[in-house]
């Protein structure tokens, strides 16, 4: 049985790999159990400068990797791939390593040593998603490989090229092949074994969907789980915002990769003052963007990775115009919009009636509301079952904490968005998920606590 990528570029078969079997899958975890005893017990010095080493011979492959990317899930070439956000990434944690990893000393005296350990799991499951596959990889695998886990990694289906890549990178900088192994699964597989115990820690982003098919798999098992699961972050521009900043930063939050972004704004609320002048700003900066084929450097907007997403935005957005909603943007700029290929666009006179408003859309549209104070805007944006991130803009910094203390939500940014930045956790609650990547905490959720307690 194999595994299929359809380009979303003109719908072929872009790549097409082997589905490994149960038998097949469960030789390649026991090599990675046998194989992380050793990883673990090299120097941790060790294991950071291979980790970086492996992230710098990613970065060589970067001109190959774009044009992957493209023809894998859409994104247009001009962007230039992920290898910024994913060295960024990956040096944080490997700088930090020492510190969140080293013992916690309790007692050093003539009668006791007293100290807490952090102590690699075992075998992490990495189940990545394809909107960015090499950045949200590397959230795990490079701080689990750096505490000393061996890592399986199970790649999405749209960006089947990303492991491998991954694996040739890493393998020929001198980590072991059974520490980190590139594999083809079916969810059945995947959840069996998942269910059998196989893995001590299992980190999946992607739909809640997939995220409750995980949980169920491993509940009972009492292996560690960490879930990105789905989002539909707000902004909310108040009344002293710095508009052309707001503005801009929004709507390309919203837009950007096609909408396909995990934190990406998918809904803006803003103060009745400004509304009108936002709304004409934004849509000035969509009118202005090129929708089509991501191997042209000028396309700003390629397709989305698979005509089912964009279908789905299509229906969410007509629903929202049959019951009311004002679309800002004429289709006859984007005569491409087909499969695919998806026009942006931008709506008003929305309400939280409208799925549009409420249910994750992961695409090109962003539905804009008017509101009267913070306390109808702090309303509006816990009005719903996700919580990734939230983006405030405010001059007052103190008014943007206040309110950021009653949104919930993973994250707050105040005058930026659609940014992971790798010194905070990275967490959601509500239907996003738990746990939390990146940061200490990102290592703290790799490991587990073993205390020691010595009587000298």
């Amino acid at each position: 049985m194999n595994v299929q990528c359809i380009s979303p570029i003109d719908g072929t078969v872009y790549a097409e790999r082997e589905i490994s079997t149960r038998s097949e899958a469960n030789i390649a975890i026991e090599r990675a159990k046998l194989a992380q005893i050793s990883w673990a017990a090299r120097p941790l010095s060790e294991r950071v400068s291979l980790v970086q080493a492996g992230v710098a011979a990613v970065g060589a492959m970067n001109q190959e990797v774009i044009l992957e990317l493209a023809h894998q899930m859409g994104r247009p070439v001009r962007y230039g791939g992920e290898f910024g956000g994913f060295d960024e990434r990956a040096s944080y944690m490997a700088e930090i390593a020492q510190e969140a990893l080293a013992p916690i000393q309790v007692e050093d005296s003539n009668e006791f040593l007293r100290m807490i350990k952090r102590v690699p799991h075992g075998v992490v499951l990495v189940v990545a998603p394809w909107n960015y596959p090499y950045m949200t990889a590397i959230n795990t695998i490079a701080p689990a490989l750096i505490a000393g886990n061996s890592v399986i990694l199970k790649h999405s289906s749209q960006t089947l090229l990303v492991g491998e890549r991954l694996a040739t990178a890493f393998h020929s900088v001198g980590i072991p092949k059974d520490i980190f192994i590139n594999i083809f699964l079916d969810h059945k597989t995947t959840t069996d074994l998942i269910a059998d115990r196989s893995f001590n820690y299992v980190n999946f982003t992607g739909s809640v969907k997939g995220g409750k098919a995980i949980e169920t798999a491993a509940s009972g098992t009492f292996a560690g789980i960490g879930l990105e699961l789905g989002g539909k972050d707000p902004g909310y521009v108040m009344e002293d915002a710095d508009l052309d900043a707001a503005v801009d930063t929004l709507i390309d939050g919203a837009m950007f990769n096609s909408g396909q972004c995990c934190c990406g704004i998918e809904r803006i609320y803003v103060h009745k003052n400004l509304f009108e002048a936002f709304v004409q700003k934004a849509v000035a900066i969509v009118n202005r963007y090129k929708l089509g084929n991501p191997l042209d450097p000028e396309t700003t907007l390629g397709p989305m990775a698979h005509v089912r997403f964009a279908d789905e935005v299509r229906r969410q957005t007509n629903e929202a115009i049959d019951d009311g909603a004002k679309a800002h943007i004429d289709p006859a700029r984007f005569p491409q919009d087909c499969g695919a290929y998806l026009m942006p666009q931008i709506l008003t006179n929305v309400t939280h009636n409208m799925r549009i408003m409420r249910e994750e859309s992961f695409g090109p549209v962003v539905g804009i509301m008017s509101v009267k104070n913070d306390f109808e805007a702090i309303q509006l944006m816990n009005d719903s079952n996700f919580g990734l991130t939230a983006s405030l803009w405010t001059q007052d910094q103190i008014r943007a904490e206040k309110i950021a203390d009653q949104i919930e939500t993973g994250t707050v940014f105040m005058n930026r968005a659609d940014y992971l930045d790798p010194g905070l956790c990275w967490t959601g609650c509500k239907d996003t998920g738990r746990g939390g990547g990146l940061s200490m905490i990102g290592y703290h959720n790799l490991t587990r606590p073993k205390s020691y307690h010595m009587k000298k």
